[in-house]
């Protein structure tokens, strides 16, 4: 009885160890595969556009080309302008939950909205919304 005890706490001491060591190991798969995702920011818009509206798209390529050259060359960060009007861009708009003007930052199911602030900040205080992309894109690189 005593050997069939002392058997039952080795196993499971041992069943214990790889569990612990298995889930470890899943951590920094994961720590590793987020430290690499793509991040992409995206600028929707229609044809007809306003100083305002076309700001936005310059202040914000410009701001990434400026911040990330190094990740823009290796494409780990893409800047994307999409026009609503052209035929098969609401497949993108739709997969991106845009539904009219926006600049989004994604990566992987993370979304980020900075509409309100692009709109905001682009014609006024380019550097504002050079600052709100970096706030937002840094943690994601």
């Amino acid at each position: 009885m005593k050997k069939l005890i002392s058997l039952s706490v080795i196993l499971l001491l041992l069943v214990s160890f790889f569990t612990v060591n298995s889930y470890a190991a899943d951590k920094k798969k994961q720590a590793a595969v987020s430290k690499s995702a793509k991040v992409e920011v995206y600028y929707f818009h229609f044809t007809r556009r306003c100083v305002t509206c076309q700001a936005v798209e310059t202040e914000s390529q410009k701001a990434i080309a400026d911040l990330y050259p190094v990740q823009a060359k290796k494409g780990l960060i893409t800047f994307k302008s999409i026009n609503l009007d052209v035929k098969g861009s609401d497949v993108l708009a739709s997969k991106c939950k845009a539904e009219g003007q926006a600049l989004l930052v994604i990566s992987g199911h993370k979304r980020i909205d900075l509409t309100e602030k692009g709109f905001m900040y682009a014609k006024s205080s380019p550097e504002k919304l050079r600052a709100e992309l970096k706030k937002v894109i840094d943690p994601l690189l």
